[in-house]
Formats: structure tokens, sequence, C-alpha cells
């Protein structure tokens, strides 16, 4: 069996990740996604390693220090975190887990894969970017959500996530949507046939 994909997907606030991810699993129903751990409490209606892993932050911080997570982060005073057996398990299955995630968080997995060959073999990483920052900023203007204070601050963090698109293996930029999720699945499909995936000979 062929090796599965970790495919990491990242991309600033409002370039619309969520919309390629809905359109693409409905031609990939099987695409999976991981579940993170978190030390903060389940909300009503989350069930633990359905929604999250829910962690002590004893145990969260025992997990970080014995090196088992790809990428970690604080938030708000809560950790969170994705579990390297977790994305691993799934692609030695020979099956594809994606990962929404941002800059930060992809940049600590490309550190990881150094230190692991197999994760390395199985990472994708893949950047959402926006046609251009005045594109972006009328999508975060037109969703109506946001404060001008919350605006700046999206647009200021876009632009300093938008610096790292170098170490990305693969942009796309969502001008359009459909032409967007067709480019996404595209690259998807065709990881499986990269050399490093093949356990053994093809032939």
């Amino acid at each position: 069996m062929n090796l599965g994909n970790i495919i990491i997907l990242s991309g600033p606030s409002g370039v619309g990740k969520s919309t390629l991810i809905k359109a693409i699993r409905q031609e990939l129903p099987d695409l999976r996604f991981s579940v993170s751990c978190t030390t903060r409490p389940p909300r009503v209606g989350e069930v633990n390693d359905v929604d999250y892993h829910f962690l002590t932050k004893e145990e969260f911080i025992r997990r970080r220090e014995n090196n088992e997570f790809v990428e970690t982060a604080e938030v708000f005073a809560n950790y969170y975190g994705t579990l390297k057996s977790e994305v691993l398990s799934i692609a030695e299955k020979g099956e594809n887990v994606l990962l929404d995630i941002d800059v930060q968080g992809a940049l600590q997995i490309k550190d990881a894969c150094v230190a692991d060959e197999k994760l390395a073999r199985c990472c994708e990483f893949i950047f959402i970017v926006p046609p251009s920052l005045e594109e972006l900023e009328r999508r975060l203007r037109g969703r109506a959500t946001d404060s001008e204070e919350q605006i700046s601050l999206r647009l200021s963090k876009a632009k300093h996530e938008l610096s790292f698109w170098h170490e990305y293996s693969y942009i796309i930029a969502n001008k359009d949507v459909e032409i967007a999720a067709s480019e996404l699945l595209s690259i998807i499909k065709n990881f499986s046939l990269q050399s490093k995936k093949f356990t053994k000979e093809p032939f």
C-alpha cells in the first residue's frame, strides 16, 4: 500500500479556504481531517476524540516535551496541537488527511519533517493566496462581521503570512472559486503519483 498524503493547507483570513475545502470534499468524500488536541474545556455538544482530543495542560506539556506534536500553538491561555501519530496513522493506511493550519503551524511541521523521513514523504504544503491585497480587503469588508480595527489587524497579519509563500510547494491564487477548487483537486490527485509515496517497486 502506498503512503497517503498529509495535506497542509494555509492562507490568510478571508482568502476562501473554507469554501475551497467544502468544494473538494464533494469530489473527495474520503478526505480525512485530523483531530487536534486542546487544553480548553469542551463546549456544549463537543465529543472527546471526535471534535478534539481534550487534554489537561499537564498532559499536553508532557506530550509536547516528548516531541509527540508536529505543531502547537497557544491561544487565549489554552494550548492546541496536532499529534504526529494522529496524521501519520492515517497516511500509513494510504489515506489522505487535511490540516487547515496557519503559517506558524506549517513552518513547525516543516521543521518536524527534517527529523522524520516518513513524515517528510507524506507532507505536502499548499498556500492559498488572494489575487491581490486589495481584493482581500474587499472580501473582508464584504463579510460585514469585523470592525475597522479588526479588518486592519487581519490585513496586517495577512501581509505577514503572505511573505512566507516561498515556504510552500504549491501556490493557488483564489480569484475564481471554481478554477481554484479545480486546481486544488488536481494537485491532491497527483500527490499519489510521486515516487516518494511508493512503499515498494511500482512494477
